[in-house]
């Protein structure tokens, strides 16, 4: 034996050397709108231009910079420095410069308030700010979500600062400005300038009618607030919505974090909370002393008020959790057309073709009730049926598509096996990302209740949704409206029952829509796995008669 030299009678190459077999390719770059048949035909009724202008972003939220800017500002999280080096008061929060690149793109993007720009300033989403704004955020989503918790209250706040028509003139036009500016400045120094909210306190979290900060008039123009908040969103934001009591009851706020003199407005941030997921994103615990605010609509109507922009915010919840639904099985098909096993490729295999088809379903029904959402809250305006649909459609579809993410993205990352499980890759950001959406904004039984709230208050709500699945099935689909509206009342008199009104909805307009805008298969296949035949909490249980290959090609076309 050659003691000196051992590799000299080696005369295999080395299984693991700086090229291993049988991993997958890079994943990207490629486009995330060209490369989604079902986002292109859901942008079908806008202009060319505003496709091309799609086609272009989908280049740019598709490539490795962007997808590694989204990794970095996850692995370097905020960080908060209370005081200076002097002990001065600075309650800042310090961001990776991945964050700030991420949040000036998508800013430039419109996604801070594209909704509310004249038709001059914005002609390629005229007429449908809404849904153009969904395809934006989807796309993004789908990338990173962190960042857009900041932009998605920057785009509801205007809803509720209509309530005060002078803020409302001074802040809009800083809202939808299209210019990034963290600097410490006052909001009235900026060009364009961020929103968060705070609603929830350490002894209510969600029943905000326990909230006690309170807030005392000072002036004739402006209150003095005193306090707390459990989770204040996006603390550099430049100004805050808030919930606090006045002399007439729990009272909507407005508050900006520096004062137009430069100084601070008595925000005293305690810690940073140290969150499962939605790391790039701070989320703060502050108090309040003796900070500033203004009043935006009537005193003790603070819960109607800030409704105005909740709305806003669940529908964002559901474009992106099903936008990271569409990110988790296109890794999981992408690994799956390249990773071969036991003597073919995982794609070819029967029962991970079925499961990862099945999948599909769900991804598709929570893109189309999203951004169908998004269509009625373009049309509410002008439509009474549109209107309707949207107030009992936004707790359903906020409730479904957002509770459907988690399972999803598990099996999705199953479907990757041991690489799926590892920081190296995308799949554990994902999963963590996955659950914050049905929590955030009113978690599941919330929603629920407000389902049965809608109906209370605007019984016509349910015939619009049941002419929406009338139109779509052509009129032939009376089993199915008869179960909506025997579950209806039944969740009337049992508000125990509510999640399976709840539901019952949501897949029911799902399958309505996906037979309006999808391929037959598709439609015909959840309507049968989900409605006729809900007999699995797991995928994979798709009949035979169905084609998974063709429905995974044609909802995933392979790209590379």
């Amino acid at each position: 034996m050659n003691r000196t030299n051992p590799m000299a009678y080696q005369t295999t190459p080395d299984p693991f050397g700086s090229r291993p077999s049988n991993q997958t390719p890079a994943f990207y770059p490629r486009n995330l709108f060209t490369g989604d048949p079902l986002l292109v035909a859901l942008s079908d009724g806008i202009s060319s231009a505003f496709r091309e202008d799609m086609e272009k972003l989908g280049a740019e939220m598709g490539s490795a910079e962007v997808a590694q800017l989204g990794d970095l500002a996850n692995r370097n999280i905020p960080v908060l420095k209370t005081h200076d080096e002097r002990g001065a008061r600075v309650d800042r929060v310090d961001f990776h410069p991945s964050y700030h690149a991420l949040m000036r793109r998508s800013i430039a993007r419109g996604l801070q308030g594209s909704v509310w720009e004249s038709d001059a300033s914005s002609p390629l989403d005229k007429g449908h700010r809404h849904q153009a704004r969904a395809l934006r955020f989807y796309m993004t989503a789908a990338t990173e979500c962190g960042h857009l918790c900041p932009l998605t209250m920057t785009n509801a706040a205007p809803a509720a600062l209509r309530h005060n028509s002078a803020l409302a003139r001074e802040w809009l036009p800083r809202l939808i400005n299209r210019h990034y500016d963290p600097s410490a400045k006052a909001g009235s120094r900026k060009a364009g300038a961020t929103v968060g909210m705070g609603m929830t306190e350490k002894q209510g979290g969600t029943d905000v009618r326990a909230n006690v900060t309170l807030a005392e008039p000072a002036s004739e123009n402006f209150f003095l607030v005193n306090g707390h908040k459990w989770f204040m969103s996006a603390p550099m934001s430049d100004a805050f919505v808030i919930l606090a009591q006045t002399r007439n009851g729990l009272s909507c706020l407005f508050i900006p974090r520096i004062l137009d003199d430069g100084a601070q407005n008595g925000l005293r941030f305690q810690r940073l909370k140290d969150k499962l997921g939605n790391r790039s994103n701070a989320s703060a615990e502050v108090e309040f002393h003796n900070a500033v605010g203004f009043l935006i609509g009537a005193e003790g109507h603070g819960v109607r008020t800030i409704l105005d922009m909740v709305t806003l915010t669940r529908l964002d919840c559901s474009i992106a959790s099903a936008g990271m639904m569409r990110a988790a099985i296109s890794h999981a098909v992408h690994h799956a057309r390249h990773r071969t096993a036991f003597g073919s490729k995982l794609i070819e295999k029967p029962l991970h073709l079925r499961v990862l088809a099945d999948m599909a379903l769900d991804a598709a029904a929570a893109a189309v009730l999203s951004f169908r959402l998004a269509e009625s809250f373009d049309e509410a305006g002008k439509n009474q049926g549109h209107a309707a649909f949207a107030r009992l459609m936004t707790p359903v579809v906020k409730y479904w598509v957002c509770k459907a993410t988690p399972p999803l993205v598990t099996e999705a990352m199953e479907c990757m096996g041991g690489n799926g499980y590892i920081e190296d890759w995308p799949m554990p950001r994902l999963y963590r990302e996955a659950p914050v959406n049905a929590i955030w904004e009113g978690s599941g039984n919330v929603m629920c209740l407000d389902v049965l709230r809608a109906l209370r208050a605007n019984p016509e709500s349910l015939d619009a949704v049941i002419a929406n699945v009338e139109d779509a099935f052509g009129g032939k689909s009376p089993a199915l409206t008869d179960v909506l509206r025997k579950a209806a009342n039944a969740a009337l008199k049992d508000e125990g029952s509510a999640r399976i009104l709840t539901e019952q909805l949501a897949l029911t307009v799902a399958a309505a829509e996906l037979r309006r805008i999808a391929r037959s298969d598709i439609a015909d296949a959840f309507l049968e796995g989900r409605l006729n035949r809900p007999f699995s909490t797991t995928y994979g249980m798709m009949d035979s008669r169905f084609d998974p290959a063709a429905m995974v090609d044609a909802m995933y076309p392979a790209t590379q």
